[in-house]
């Protein structure tokens, strides 16, 4: 253990069992942290832009991930280096406040690291190298306000909306369906909007999905779809002008809460306990026929019995429904959630104009469509795919695009894509860092070559020469004092993003640098590491 001593000569313990730890101090802490964030961009490098590779993770009960999702990757791989473990935050909270520029945001950073590492090299204190990058970041995100345009839209006119979600879908596996996916985000984005708030709650979308069929047969259904079917095969498979009972109690006589048993020693009492409970739930199922409910929805499941009671009274009812669904049931119907059977009055049923039972395929798979209800503020997207991988990678784009739309109906700016941002804002922070004589000019420079690593990513990963690329791409801007050219990754033959329609939202953007920037100053102000040994 390491020692030292007072004014009085007595020894005191600085840290206890230091030879059980394993430490690093000064440059050699720095750049083995930056080592780790870089090896974490590495990873994700490859998965950038419309042209960028999934990666496949299995996790330790075998289930298999295909994905090019950044947040997702990282989610699903098991990190122990604390370093690592910050890049994953750092992707979690783009995925958290913006939903999508997961995989940039890493990229980003990564490359910020690799350039403070140069300047550690030359002798530049972090906290100088951390400065100059507050700097320039600031610089960077006022110079997207500068060049970021305003979109127009409205009810009747979703293009502008449907073109930036499908710049998002274009990374995606299911890119080749992005316009058909694109138009049902924002209708179902539209479908719960306030746009006089400019308000998006994305909670009343839900996203269900079910192996079989084409990607080309998602949907969009102004109502919610619930995985169950009718509690039984003989009950009706539709019903018009449905008038819905949402019960979050059980379907069956009471039970007291503390421990019970009743005592039965004569056939007499017996017969009387059971007839006792069919006259209850005939009460149950005639309280629910007076006040005009014509379908019964319930969070819980009831026995046979009452499941052939409501069928002889011909009352459909669906059992074991989920909190979740039961809340956006309510909402979509107008109905109200009934926690005790004795408060169930005609006002709180919820109303829908069909319900029906659909089958799929030549499975027992059967799920219940809620149609044409009275409040179209809950809709589901309905995905299918031809397996499991693609319905849940399916999920996770459509996840994307909702929020990419949620977030131009909040703030209608956008910034163009191909990586012309990133190349416009390099060009403003390299001009911009002649003005700063200090040492926070080597930082600034080599923030703005950081920039330029998202554009040499995307060229890369399109198969094209990433410097000359990049070189060309450049050079072009600053002749025609346009910043609208980037990469063009798909080959179409102009690098002018507004041609290609290829948009980003501008808050997406910022954020990416903001988040980057604050993660790559917190790794750089660390100097030592003290760690338990491995044994």
């Amino acid at each position: 253990m390491a020692l030292a001593f007072d004014e009085f000569g007595r020894p005191f313990i600085i840290l206890k069992e230091q030879e059980q730890k394993t430490r690093l101090r000064g440059l050699d802490a720095q750049k083995a942290n930056i080592a780790s964030g870089k090896a974490v961009a590495r990873i994700l490098r490859t998965s950038l832009g419309p042209k960028g590779m999934d990666k496949m993770l299995q996790s330790p009960d075998g289930d298999v991930t295909i994905t090019n999702d950044g947040a997702t990757i990282l989610e699903q791989m098991d990190v122990d280096n604390q370093i690592a473990k910050l890049m994953v935050e750092l992707s979690r909270s783009q995925d958290y406040e913006i939903g999508d520029g997961t995989t940039g945001v890493v990229v980003m950073a990564g490359a910020l690291l690799e350039q403070a590492e140069r300047l550690l090299e030359r002798g530049i204190h972090p906290i100088r190298i951390a400065e100059g990058y507050e700097l320039a970041s600031k610089i960077a995100v006022d110079h997207l306000e500068h060049i970021a345009q305003k979109f127009d839209f409205g009810v009747t006119d979703l293009e502008p909306l449907v073109q930036t979600c499908m710049t998002t879908l274009s990374s995606k596996i299911v890119n080749r369906c992005k316009r058909s996916l694109a138009e049902i985000a924002v209708k179902a984005v539209v479908s719960v909007a306030d746009l006089e708030r400019r308000d998006v709650n994305l909670d009343l979308i839900k996203v269900e999905g079910k192996v079989g069929g084409k990607l080309e047969d998602t949907e969009l259904v102004y109502g919610i779809i619930v995985d169950k079917d009718m509690s039984h095969p003989q009950m009706p498979k539709q019903i018009e002008d449905a008038k819905i009972a949402i019960l979050t109690c059980p379907f069956e006589p009471p039970k007291p809460k503390t421990k019970h048993k009743v005592d039965i020693d004569t056939v007499e009492k017996f017969q009387t306990l059971r007839l006792q409970e069919q006259k209850y739930f005939d009460d149950m199922v005639q309280k629910c026929k007076d006040v005009g409910a014509t379908l019964v929805i319930c969070q819980w499941g009831f026995d046979d019995e009452a499941n052939h009671l409501l069928l002889h009274r011909n009352l459909p009812a669906v059992r074991w429904v989920g909190g979740v669904e039961l809340e956006l049931i309510a909402i979509a119907t107008g109905g109200r959630i009934v926690p005790r059977f004795q408060e169930l009055t005609s006002e709180k049923l919820g109303k829908a104009g069909l319900v029906r039972e659909k089958s799929f395929g030549t499975t027992k798979d059967r799920m219940i469509y809620i149609e044409h209800c009275a409040n179209s503020r809950a809709v589901t997207i309905f995905i299918r795919g031809g397996n499991k991988m693609m319905i849940e990678e399916t999920k996770r784009s459509i996840h994307d695009a909702l929020c990419v739309a949620r977030n131009l109906i909040r703030n209608n700016s956008i910034v163009y894509g191909g990586g012309s941002a990133e190349i416009s804002c390099s060009v403003a922070v390299e001009a911009a860092a002649d003005k700063y004589p200090g040492v926070e000019q080597y930082a600034i420079r080599a923030f703005a070559d950081a920039l330029d690593s998202v554009p040499m990513a995307l060229a890369e990963n399109s198969g094209l020469q990433p410097i000359e690329t990049l070189s060309a791409v450049k050079s072009q801007q600053i002749k025609e004092y346009n910043p609208y050219c980037g990469i063009d990754c798909n080959d179409i033959g102009t690098n002018d993003m507004r041609e290609q329609n290829v948009f980003e939202t501008l808050i997406g953007k910022q954020q990416q640098i903001l988040l980057a920037t604050q993660v790559v100053k917190m790794i750089l102000k660390i100097d030592d590491v003290i760690s338990p040994l491995e044994y």
